[in-house]
């Protein structure tokens, strides 16, 4: 998938620009040394919109699991975050104990047929 470069905050910055105007100061200024003080920093100067929309387009172009098609292979199917959380809330295996015998032999009772099933698929 070919995707258009998408500009640095650095390309992006225009001189002036602040993300945000700090109120006045309510206690004394401190001191800094000289010898420490730059004019320019270096930082990219962006609005507080624009530097939202710039990370937002950034994040847009990772692959997330509700925003579009994941083509399945072994590693996808070996680990599923969202299956396996919403088994780990079913009522039966929430406070699962070890010491729970009764509990556990349901588990494998709930257990012993999906796993057949993998046996299959692999």
């Amino acid at each position: 998938m070919r995707r258009d470069p998408l500009p640095t905050v650095y390309e992006r910055s225009v001189a002036g620009r602040r993300g945000i105007d700090l109120p006045e100061l309510d206690v004394p200024a401190a001191e800094l040394p000289a010898g420490e003080l730059r004019e320019h920093c270096g930082l990219p100067e962006l609005s507080e919109l624009e530097v939202v929309r710039h990370y937002l387009a950034l994040s847009q172009r990772n692959f997330g699991v509700d925003s579009g098609f994941y083509p399945l292979g072994s590693c996808t199917m070996k680990y599923n975050p969202k299956i396996n959380e919403d088994m780990a809330r079913l009522a039966g295996f929430a406070r699962l104990r070890c010491a729970c015998t009764d509990s556990i032999s349901g588990r494998k009772k709930v257990r012993s047929p999906i796993s057949g099933r993998k046996e299959q698929i692999l």
